[in-house]
């Protein structure tokens, strides 16, 4: 096919047409066309893995490297509202020209190598990278580790925040089994630090195995969470009464941990002074963890979409008093677990929404429903569409009541679209 000329929404279309389930995870094919482009290598670069608090860690450490006036480049997905999104220079999401440009030069040397959407993506993103000559890459790896293309970068560093079940058919059916596929970041001799008190016996095996130099929580560092501050005690420096992140929730505070070990032990303690952490992370801001956007009906958007990560919302949603409710619309894909997510919700959820997500792999919204109802003991609503499903919860909401939106990327997106087309 001609690529040439084509718009970034055409090549996306184009891209979304090659199924990964046809393609064999491996690293082979990404190495082989890296190896053409012959891009320079970063100075430095980290590798984020696990089940969940990826983004907002690759979020918090950019703005900590930033913070040292490092040129710092981020690669995460999925994106949001812009595909944009996951390729970030200091910050500033990459343009339509430059994403577009990088897929052509991909075209020109891959020479018939099978690339999946997200293989593309991960190399377009280093295109992106080396040209604009930054000095650090953050790097998200999508799904695992030891397989995934991100893999195929050398990292000079590694953090898995923690592990859960997710993405099973891909990692495996059991916490160590997926937890072996996520140690796959690690090298030998390279740090890696695991960033959950909860650590797997494959990920210590394997680090002894390969020789890598494993941080983990609860040892080698720890916090505390108080009512308004928290403290992380490292191998030699020690932070006390440190201000809140801006992002909300005590899982929040576990992924500052866990960044703020990485860079101890990458040699960058100049980082590690309250002042530098406090300003940082008051002003990192994700979409779509546990986000607030109050209206006329306040409104709060969290993609989480596995139950450790429902456990989270869960404790981080605030109290409501007697009397005011929260209506919930869930959205999920086909392969994702409905009854552990509804069982760490269900008890803050007064009306249940179910509604399609925005991708081929939803679970239809009245089989969602019948789930939520089953796994709930509460009746669910069927909407047709996300404005559907918007428009009914604002209808039952009363002045003091909240709607929460969650389940999927896929839905949280078009949710936040339209309610930031409301401003």
């Amino acid at each position: 096919m001609d690529t040439a000329a084509l718009p970034l929404s055409a090549w996306l279309a184009r891209l979304e047409t090659i199924s990964p389930r046809e393609i064999d995870l491996g690293l082979d094919r990404v190495a082989r066309v890296l190896e053409r482009l012959e891009l320079p290598p970063a100075e430095t670069v980290f590798h984020v893995a696990g089940t969940n608090g990826k983004g907002s860690s690759v979020a918090m450490l950019e703005s900590l490297q930033r913070a040292r006036g490092a040129r710092v480049g981020c690669y995460t997905s999925p994106h949001i509202l812009l595909y944009n999104e996951r390729i970030r220079i200091d910050g500033i999401d990459a343009s339509d020209q430059q994403i577009v440009s990088a897929f052509e030069r991909i075209e020109e040397v891959r020479e018939g190598e099978e690339l999946t959407y997200f293989e593309f993506g991960t190399l377009a993103a280093l295109i992106v990278f080396a040209d604009a000559g930054v000095d650090t890459q953050v790097l998200e790896i999508g799904m695992g580790g030891r397989l995934d293309a991100v893999n195929a970068v050398e990292p000079t560093a590694g953090l898995i925040t923690n592990v859960g079940l997710d993405h099973c058919a891909w990692l495996g059916e059991d916490v160590e089994t997926i937890a072996f596929e996520k140690a796959g970041i690690m090298r030998p001799g390279k740090i890696a630090v695991f960033g959950s008190h909860d650590v797997p016996k494959s990920v210590t095996d394997h680090a002894a195995t390969i020789g890598a130099r494993l941080l983990t929580a609860g040892r080698d560092f720890d916090w505390d969470v108080a009512a308004d501050s928290w403290s992380w005690q490292g191998r030699e420096v020690t932070l006390d009464e440190l201000r809140l992140p801006a992002l909300v929730g005590e899982h929040q505070v576990a992924n500052a941990a866990g960044v703020l070990a990485l860079l101890e032990a990458s040699g960058m303690k100049d980082l590690l002074k309250a002042e530098i952490i406090n300003r940082t992370l008051s002003r990192v801001q994700l979409d779509g963890r546990i986000q607030t956007i109050d209206a006329a009906t306040c409104w709060i958007v969290d993609v989480a979409h596995n139950p450790d990560a429902a456990a989270a919302l869960a404790k981080g949603l605030e109290p409501q008093a007697d009397g005011e409710k929260t209506i919930a619309i869930l959205g999920m894909l086909d392969d994702k677990d409905v009854e552990g997510v509804v069982a760490h919700l269900h008890d803050e959820i007064d009306y249940w929404i179910a509604v399609a997500a925005d991708s081929p792999r939803t679970i239809p919204a009245d089989e969602l429903a019948r789930r939520i109802a089953n796994a709930s003991d509460t009746a669910c609503l069927v909407a047709d569409s996300v404005e559907v499903a918007m428009a009914r919860a604002e209808e039952l909401a009363g002045p003091h009541d909240r709607v929460l939106v969650t389940g999927s990327f896929y839905l949280v997106g078009p949710a936040l679209d339209r309610l930031y087309s409301r401003r």
